[in-house]
């Protein structure tokens, strides 16, 4: 018979394995990561190939997604709602963009609360995503930029700094 010590230095292994960055087994790329379409019109389906039927249809442009699992050429997305499926990886890009997710969102001229609004953006609102701090993302949309509240758009992640 064999027995097998399992004590404090094993525990300590096991936590550390839960610390660590989940990535993508396909790209290494860090789970959950956003991308957004590339294309106009892009199929979610069941399961990670073309024999799945058909889940969902996103038919935005640039719209962010979520990916949250990796399967061969197939990658599973979700929306802002929730809702997705597996999609192809040729439909997706790396371009970052980001939804308002707030009604009016004010696009400020610099990263302060009392900074002058350049304009406002409605809820829904596709924009591309320039750089982040802790608090404000500077974001694109229809030829305007300007700096937004992190809390009010969707497409990053909550700790995501980009320079």
């Amino acid at each position: 018979m064999m027995m097998i010590a399992v004590g404090p230095a094993d525990a300590a292994d096991e936590s550390a394995d839960d610390d660590a960055p989940v990535v993508g087994a396909v790209t290494h790329l860090p789970l959950p990561r956003f991308v957004s379409m590339k294309a106009n019109t892009g199929n979610a389906r069941r399961g990670p190939s073309l024999a799945h039927r058909v889940d969902w249809v996103f038919k935005r442009e640039n719209m962010p997604l979520e990916i949250t699992a990796e399967y061969g050429n197939w990658r599973r997305v979700r929306d802002i709602d929730g809702a997705g499926g597996w999609m192809h990886y040729a439909l997706l890009s790396g371009v970052r963009t980001v939804i308002v997710q707030k009604d009016y969102a004010a696009l400020r001229a610099r990263p302060e609360q009392g900074a002058e609004p350049n304009a406002y953006a409605e809820q829904g609102v596709v924009a591309f995503l320039g750089q982040c701090r802790r608090d404000w993302c500077e974001i694109t949309a229809d030829g305007l930029k300007g700096w937004a509240l992190r809390s009010e758009l969707w497409g990053i992640a909550p700790d995501e700094v980009r320079d």
